[in-house]
């Protein structure tokens, strides 16, 4: 009998204490939370399945580490929508050789891990993991205090320039039905004749 607990769009949950009384806990779902860097996990010796997706983990040395410790057993680790998990659809300074970094040094760290951020572990991966994941941590320079980058008057959005206040939206003119059929869509070559 599987010993499963979920705590999805619970809003405010920033903390897990009273979870250590659930020390037979084999899945536990996380999703949609305010969870961070904070994040603190009883002994779970049994749990194999751990989903923290969109929450605020930026660090992910400490995370993996402590999951080392107290989750011995863990098979699916999902941890999108995290800045800890680089993702090129939500920041523009990320791309795949990012994530393919990420999972490296995740495999590095966890090698026990049959499912990654639910694709399953490679072979090929797990062989770099051994091999290379100790060097594949993403470290970014600190910033001196000297040298102050300002931040962008107008931050790159596509929306156009009427639809971009999201307190005053008129939606837009038109009717769209849109299909897409691959990763790099090249313009409207993948648009049917009946979606015109």
């Amino acid at each position: 009998m599987t010993c499963a607990l979920t705590l999805t769009h619970c809003g405010d949950l920033r903390s897990l204490e009273g979870l250590s009384a659930f020390g037979s806990l084999e899945e536990l779902i996380l999703d949609n939370n305010l969870l961070g860097n904070d994040l603190v996990l009883p002994g779970l010796p049994r749990l194999h399945t751990l989903t923290l997706n969109k929450n605020q983990i930026s660090d992910l040395e400490s995370l993996l580490d402590h999951l080392a410790e107290v989750t011995p057993a863990l098979e699916y680790l999902s941890l999108l929508g995290n800045v800890a998990c680089p993702n090129e659809l939500i920041s523009l300074e990320k791309d795949e050789e990012d994530y393919k970094r990420y999972r490296c040094f995740v495999l590095h760290k966890l090698p026990n891990l049959k499912f990654l951020d639910a694709r399953k572990v490679t072979r090929k991966e797990r062989e770099e993991a051994l091999v290379r994941g100790s060097f594949m941590k993403v470290v970014k320079p600190k910033a001196s205090s000297d040298h102050v980058e300002a931040p962008p008057e107008h931050p790159y959005t596509p929306l156009p320039s009427a639809s971009r206040d999201l307190t005053n939206h008129r939606g837009v003119l038109g009717k769209c039905r849109y299909v897409y059929y691959g990763k790099n869509s090249e313009g409207n070559r993948f648009i049917r004749d009946d979606q015109l």
